[in-house]
């Protein structure tokens, strides 16, 4: 059974900081390419950081000089460092592990930046 749990996620002021972790089971974590989305509501869910098998990494626009990718493959899990966070980083944020043929979602971890 697949399974992807996000974690770390919460309520932070403007400049704060979180980071969120997801654990990957039942899939051959090494060989995936993981990646962190995140949808607001009237909004189309948007990637955010990709890092593939080899670890390279890709950001969203935004987020590039704020927020790092990064995996621990012996422990089947990705993480996202977010650092500098402002009101416009809230929302929920989604995990995903993808494979040629397949693809798995978390169900998502809240984060809300307000003072």
């Amino acid at each position: 059974q697949v399974q992807l749990v996000e974690s770390g996620g919460g309520l932070v002021q403007p400049g704060g900081s979180l980071r969120l972790s997801c654990a990957a089971s039942g899939i051959t974590f090494a060989i995936y390419a993981m990646g962190w989305y995140r949808q607001v509501p009237g909004k189309q869910r948007e990637l955010v950081a990709l890092i593939n098998s080899a670890s390279n990494t890709n950001y969203e626009d935004s987020v590039k000089g704020r927020f790092t990718i990064s995996r621990d493959n012996a422990k089947n899990t990705v993480y996202l460092q977010m650092n500098s966070l402002t009101h416009e980083d809230t929302a929920v944020y989604y995990c995903k592990a993808r494979r040629v043929g397949f693809e798995y979602w978390g169900q998502g971890t809240q984060v809300t930046v307000s003072s």
